[in-house]
């Protein structure tokens, strides 16, 4: 079988489900209305763009009568650099011409200053060692990168007000990570919303997403939870994400006030620290 030559490969994973496919006698959208899946997730996946999650290819498996084949040789997502569900999401994310971030608790990863980064990852459970830690916060530091082109991707970040009043590492590295954001913001490489307390219930208030335009791909949507994420492309529920986003927009405050907001609490991590 051909995934077996190479189980990593998505290209030999793609393949394999085109052969078993024809051999059902399936189109592909006869297969994407059996699984559930949109037929452009299924081309992607036998062109090795993409790679399904697993609820993804436990269906395909059920429908192909493949005997788990599917599920067996899921195609991996390298070396434990990034969480699992996190993975296609950052490979999107890296071809992406137009990012728009809701944060509702933390500060978005490609926005992360490495102190603040490295707090996040000490924090988290289960505990992880040294090694472990400084290859994620290495995976998550290199995420900036994307920023260095001045106009490619578009960045619009949308900021919960809990973001920047969440103590994350203390007053000064929460002091260096908000004048990061502000100076990012106020050379116009991204803009910055911040959806305050005093608007109470928004659109996004439920959950962190990303979305994300391409010049070759249709749009997507990643959302994320505990331990959960997933990548949306079915368009009906993207434009549903893409709507919320732009609803909650409507009540954030503008980039000018943003920024004020912003640097005025850096001011306050620094006078706490200092005092």
């Amino acid at each position: 079988m051909a995934i077996e030559d190479n189980p990593g490969s998505r290209t030999s994973y793609g393949e394999e489900l085109r052969r078993r496919r024809e051999a059902a006698g399936l189109t592909q959208e006869e297969l994407s209305v059996r699984a559930v899946m949109s037929r452009t997730h299924i081309a992607h996946i036998e062109a090795g763009r993409r790679r399904p999650a697993l609820d993804d290819a436990q269906r395909l498996d059920r429908i192909l009568d493949t005997g788990g084949v599917f599920v067996t040789f899921l195609p991996t997502r390298g070396e434990g650099a990034v969480a699992e569900h996190f993975a296609e999401a950052l490979r999107l994310e890296e071809r992406a011409t137009v990012i728009r971030v809701y944060g509702p608790k933390l500060v978005p990863g490609i926005l992360q200053t490495e102190a603040y980064a490295r707090a996040v990852l000490e924090s988290g459970h289960p505990p992880k060692t040294p090694d472990e830690r400084d290859k994620l916060l290495g995976t998550r530091l290199q995420r900036a990168r994307i920023l260095r082109d001045f106009t490619s991707p578009v960045v619009w970040i949308l900021l919960d007000e809990a973001v920047l009043r969440r103590p994350v590492g203390g007053g000064e590295v929460m002091a260096e990570q908000l004048r990061h954001i502000a100076e990012l913001g106020a050379s116009h490489r991204i803009r910055v919303h911040v959806l305050p307390f005093a608007v109470g219930y928004h659109a996004l208030l439920e959950g962190f997403v990303s979305l994300m335009w391409f010049d070759d791909l249709p749009p997507v949507a990643y959302v994320e939870g505990l331990k959960t994420g997933r990548v949306l492309e079915v368009p009906s529920v993207v434009t549903q994400c893409q709507a919320a986003y732009d609803h909650a927009m409507g009540d954030a405050l503008s980039h000018r006030e943003s920024l004020a907001m912003i640097r005025s609490i850096a001011e306050d991590y620094d006078r706490a620290e200092h005092q």
